[in-house]
């Protein structure tokens, strides 16, 4: 290696110690300084990490949830609004946790504020996807138990909160009943989910739902799906919210 050469590694070594040494990092001398120069590296992602996992939240904000709640079969109606917004939900379906993390604050805040009124329906299109199957319709059941236990907007946000992953077993009933018992159930909401009270009526909005033409794309159903007078709305347009309000088509 040429003395040029020399010169600018040393040079570069120098510049990463005082970077490290800005950031309170001693690098000792006369040792091999990669594994600092790692551990700085490190560092550094984790702080631009942590600090866009922080903005996120803050960003998403979490918005307490005081509308009332209540179940015709295995359709929650959450507010009094006048504008009626459809939600198809299953509680194990990604693509819904994220549009709960999306949306979530700000749904909430127009079912705070008496402008909307919405209706989720319970869907287990992916009971397939857990092993063994039918998570979605043991945690669409406790969903529904959760609304006469009075607890409906908080157990939906914790279900969506502690979603399993596609192919786990899900969460058990224990730990379903764990959460009622967290967030202050009423009445025998452990009965309620142990004795699958709710399923059929899940069974049945599901069958209900998939075969809704008006509901598909390219003839599929999927969740979560979003309609208002009965008209599929597009997701991709991240205002429909604000639109639905105002009255926009």
């Amino acid at each position: 290696m040429g003395g040029a050469s020399r010169n600018e590694k040393r040079r570069k070594q120098e510049e990463a110690e005082r970077r490290l040494a800005a950031a309170g990092i001693r690098v000792p001398q006369k040792r091999n300084r990669t594994p600092m120069i790692v551990v700085a590296v490190v560092i550094v992602v984790a702080v631009v990490v942590g600090g866009a996992l922080l903005v996120a939240r803050a960003l998403g904000g979490d918005v307490e949830p005081t509308y009332t709640a209540k179940a015709d079969g295995a359709v929650v109606t959450a507010g009094t609004g006048p504008v009626v917004i459809d939600l198809y939900e299953d509680y194990i379906c990604p693509s819904c946790e994220r549009f709960e993390a999306r949306y979530g604050s700000e749904v909430t805040t127009a079912l705070n504020e008496g402008k909307i009124s919405l209706r989720i329906h319970t869907i287990a299109i992916l009971d397939e996807q857990s092993n063994p199957a039918g998570y979605s319709t043991r945690a669409g059941n406790a969903a529904l138990c959760a609304v006469s236990a009075g607890i409906f907007p908080r157990y939906h946000e914790k279900l969506f909160d502690e979603q399993p992953a596609e192919g786990s077993a899900g969460l058990s009933d224990d730990q379903l009943i764990a959460f009622g018992t967290e967030l202050g159930a009423q009445g025998d909401f452990a009965a309620c989910v142990q004795g699958n009270t709710h399923v059929d009526a899940v069974a049945a909005e599901t069958e209900k739902a998939t075969s809704d033409t008006a509901l598909q794309t390219n003839g599929r159903f999927g969740t979560p799906t979003v309609a208002i007078g009965g008209k599929k709305i597009d997701l991709n347009d991240t205002s429909w919210l604000q639109k639905a309000i105002e009255g926009q088509p």
